[in-house]
């Protein structure tokens, strides 16, 4: 994590708190600490994000509050600084949770969200060329999330992702798919995870953490015992943010580093590269 990064993650802490301090829902807390995160390009989400085998940038993202249980999502939308946006307007604007492609690209313009400036010419590749470059990628990989509970005990969670490099085109990951990149349940808790999508989706992993809330009110063992049936089952990589209504949470990781962080509003923002 770079000096800039773990300047960005305080920032967006506050600005998530700022919210909930002002009363404000868990759902609008997670959203705002997301935008501030793809806003600043440090980050493989928003302007930041990392460009499949094509040269273009298509980004998923996700939102979910556990209350109702409503939930929003997008898919391979281009061009937008603020997928988590989209994904909020999918949730609040219609009737659907997953909207993909173009047509996400479509409706997040006719919301007149704010366009990501176009910078250089996307690569030409042939299909047998980008499967080549694939098969020698280094699959690095990165989201951006947010968990957060507000003065009404409801749980939100979000997540905002340009995918992994070296990616084909049309590759959706976990962010975008409810119960396995995020999920939100104020009679279990909000997750939202990182890592290898490919991995966490096999495994339904944010929803599997939240079923096992049921049973286990400290999520830190939870996260610890789903992460190991990953590992063992799939040779998944993942990290993952939990937070229950009651104000317990864990930030835990099966990868090398997770840059994240925590904060309730007292002292200053707690950010680290490495968490157990």
């Amino acid at each position: 994590m770079t000096a800039p990064q773990a300047a960005c993650l305080r920032a967006a802490l506050q600005v998530g708190y700022h919210w909930l301090d002002q009363g404000g829902s868990a759902l609008i807390a997670v959203e705002q600490t997301i935008r501030v995160l793809e806003r600043s390009g440090l980050f493989n989400a928003g302007t930041g994000a990392n460009r499949q085998l094509d040269g273009v940038r298509r980004m998923d993202a996700s939102i979910m509050e556990g209350n109702s249980l409503r939930a929003g999502a997008v898919a391979s939308i281009e061009g937008i600084v603020h997928p988590i946006s989209a994904a909020v307007r999918v949730m609040d604007a219609t009737e659907h949770v997953l909207l993909v492609g173009p047509m996400a690209t479509r409706f997040a313009k006719h919301f007149k969200m704010e366009l990501q400036r176009q910078r250089g010419v996307p690569s030409r590749l042939s299909y047998r060329a980008m499967l080549k470059r694939m098969m020698a990628g280094r699959n690095r990989h990165g989201t951006v999330g947010a968990v957060a509970l507000d003065r009404s005990r409801t749980v939100a969670a979000g997540a905002s992702t340009g995918g992994i490099d070296q990616m084909l085109p049309g590759r959706v990951g976990d962010t975008p798919i409810i119960g396995c990149g995020v999920y939100a349940d104020n009679e279990t808790g909000a997750v939202s995870m990182t890592g290898w999508g490919e991995s966490v989706i096999r495994l339904a992993v944010a929803k599997e953490i939240c079923d096992q809330l049921r049973h286990q009110e400290q999520p830190l063992p939870v996260v610890r015992g789903v992460f190991r049936r990953l590992v063992a089952k799939v040779q998944g990589s993942a990290g993952a943010l939990v937070l229950t209504s009651k104000g317990r949470f864990a930030i835990s990781h099966v990868t090398p580093n997770m840059a994240a962080g925590w904060w309730d509003g007292k002292g200053e923002p707690t950010v680290k590269g490495r968490f157990r």
